[in-house]
């Protein structure tokens, strides 16, 4: 074991999990793992373990699946934890859970605070054009993401990254963040920068209702929001009252010469629809109960395609 410093892990998602591993593996004494309830999964509703379970059983570290933190949470002061980490939980924790641990309670948050505060920094990051990302390992108090920072990382963000090649990079990231960072939170050796609020910026969760592109905004504004999401859930417009899924998009041109949402052309060079201030390329689509296709399968299956409004 490298460390003696009891760690209360606390995350849910695929993410959470692989940051959860390299702490285990680096030799971290992680003595319990707190995680969302099991969801689930399917047209079969299979329950299935969320992913930072399946990490810590594999590695028989106790999980703990409180449904409501704020209200449960007793059970952390039996635990004894030197200092609780989280990245990517899923729930605000109460002021009476971060009180119980002597060396505090630290998070991981994915942007470059103070901007991006919230659930959803990686896909607002796309969404609004940045050029560059990072990590934040932070301190939790009772206003959201409003802790002092103690070490940052950047990540770049290319111009056809999507939610999900981003998250990769996130990935390695906080990794390699929290273990060249975590040592020195140990030992006292990080002073913590207080956030400026006049920069602070905020991203809250996207609802189910910004998954229907809107096509008032610009046409790169249109393709940050399908790059954002990218693979889940999935941005989309009406084509005939019925859901088209957008997987990938690219605004082509600045040309104005026809009504917002008409498609333009539908041949082997392309699908192309009108947006407000330039020309889209649609070039992965997915029809309801249907499989994903890149646009010259789509244009085969659907015919008559030029003309018809995009919604």
């Amino acid at each position: 074991m490298k460390r003696v410093e009891r760690i209360l892990y606390m995350g849910t998602p695929q993410m959470s999990a692989n940051v959860l591993e390299a702490l285990i593996l680096e030799g971290y004494n992680i003595i319990g793992v707190v995680a969302q309830l099991d969801k689930p999964v399917g047209r079969k509703k299979i329950l299935e373990k969320v992913p930072t379970k399946v990490v810590a059983e594999k590695y028989n570290i106790p999980v703990f699946q409180p449904e409501k933190i704020r209200l449960d949470y007793e059970f952390v002061k039996e635990l004894k934890p030197d200092v609780i980490l989280t990245l990517a939980y899923g729930q605000i924790v109460p002021q009476g859970l971060l009180d119980i641990p002597r060396l505090g309670c630290i998070n991981l948050h994915g942007s470059l605070l103070p901007k991006y505060r919230g659930a959803a920094p990686m896909q607002y990051a796309i969404i609004e054009g940045e050029n560059v990302t990072g990590m934040t390992l932070m301190q939790m108090i009772d206003k959201m993401d409003a802790g002092v920072m103690y070490a940052k990382k950047e990540v770049k963000i290319s111009d056809d990254d999507t939610l999900s090649t981003l998250t990769s990079k996130m990935v390695d990231c906080a990794k390699e963040l929290i273990l060249e960072a975590l040592p020195l939170y140990l030992d006292d050796k990080l002073k913590g920068e207080v956030q400026d609020e006049s920069l602070v910026t905020f991203c809250p969760t996207i609802k189910k209702e910004q998954e229907h592109l809107d096509l008032s905004i610009s046409a790169q504004k249109v393709v940050n929001w399908v790059r954002a999401l990218n693979d889940h859930p999935g941005a989309y417009l009406l084509l005939d009252d019925a859901k088209v899924k957008i997987w990938k998009a690219k605004v082509i041109n600045n040309k104005v010469t026809y009504s917002i949402g008409e498609i333009i052309s539908a041949d082997k060079n392309g699908l192309i629809m009108q947006g407000k201030d330039g020309q889209i390329s649609l070039l992965e689509l997915q029809k309801e109960g249907k499989n994903k296709m890149d646009y010259r399968a789509f244009i085969n299956g659907n015919q008559n395609l030029v003309g018809k409004v995009l919604k």
